[in-house]
């Protein structure tokens, strides 16, 4: 059994939830409180033993690229300023000389396509794969516990959540099957159900561990939902070949491609912070004891 060293990020996206504020800025680097979104992701990948990190990217994307290097000219000014604190912390986070690719998807063409595109840097092995909307907060990073899960079981696993019931029709959703281990046996997936008939109401967070087959069979995959080639699709055709198993995972996740995702993680991250959770929680009652009983009933609503 192969370890699981390499994650992809497939961060070529248009953020077309989050306009104008991602016209000219990817999505990836807005920042949550006083880092991207991108990075809470590769942070999260790094808790967990990934050593390469493989991004799949677009058109006006450098900026992560950017993000991810030395910059010389600000690590100098730190340093010669004295403030060796702030620059420990900008070391802790760069990456190490050849632990990033970038590679391009010149075409949005869906997930599953991003996926592909990122197979020569993947090569024969499994690898994590982090939607980088998603970021999640917890004690233990997701994808430490599905790694430890997939050393138990050699299989892909696939991290799921509850959602309402109701709101099922919304998301990808599995079947629940036999517990093994720390996770359970999936027996079905589901892209979007129809009302009433989702096989449970565990939505797929955008967190996986797949093996390298996936690749070819996205090879020759045809577009599916949205003229697009889905990476559900995919796996459901994997799922004859290979076992999938579920972890289900506990802690919060934020959809940072929506804005009410975005606030409402940075108001979470901030209050999880030592030296910000007083002060934050400070205003936000200050602001709630200011609001007019109109705009009460509004934000209830």
């Amino acid at each position: 059994m192969k370890r699981v060293r390499k994650a992809v990020f497939p961060v070529a996206g248009l953020g077309t939830r989050f306009l104008p504020a991602t016209k000219a800025v990817p999505k990836e680097m807005l920042t949550v409180v006083d880092r991207p979104v991108i990075q809470y992701v590769v942070d999260e990948a790094r808790e967990a033993g990934i050593e390469h990190f493989i991004f799949v990217t677009g058109r006006n994307k450098a900026v992560i690229e950017d993000h991810f290097d030395i910059q010389f000219e600000l690590y100098d000014t730190l340093a010669q300023r004295g403030k060796d604190e702030q620059l420990a912390r900008l070391q802790r986070l760069q990456p190490a000389p050849g632990q990033t690719s970038f590679t391009r998807q010149q075409v949005p063409m869906g997930l599953g396509h991003a996926v592909w595109c990122a197979r020569e840097l993947v090569g024969d092995e499994p690898f994590a794969l982090l939607l980088p909307d998603m970021i999640m907060q917890s004690e233990k990073s997701c994808m430490k516990s599905m790694v430890e899960l997939y050393e138990e079981t050699g299989n892909n696993i696939i991290a799921v959540q509850e959602c309402d019931p109701a709101e099922a029709h919304k998301y990808g959703i599995v079947g629940r099957g036999e517990d093994t281990h720390h996770g359970f046996r999936i027996t079905e997936m589901v892209e979007k159900p129809k009302t009433g008939t989702a096989p449970s109401n565990l939505y797929i967070n955008g967190r996986y561990i797949l093996q390298p087959e996936i690749f070819k069979i996205l090879e020759g995959q045809e577009k599916g939902a949205g003229n697009e080639i889905q990476l559900t699709d995919a796996m459901l055709k994997l799922e004859k070949q290979q076992a999938f198993y579920g972890y289900h995972y506990q802690g919060r996740t934020f959809d940072c491609g929506s804005p009410e995702g975005f606030v409402e993680a940075n108001v979470a991250f901030a209050l999880w912070r030592s030296d910000m959770k007083e002060n934050m929680a400070g205003v936000i009652r200050t602001l709630l004891d200011e609001m007019t009983p109109s705009e009460r009933r509004v934000a209830v609503s």
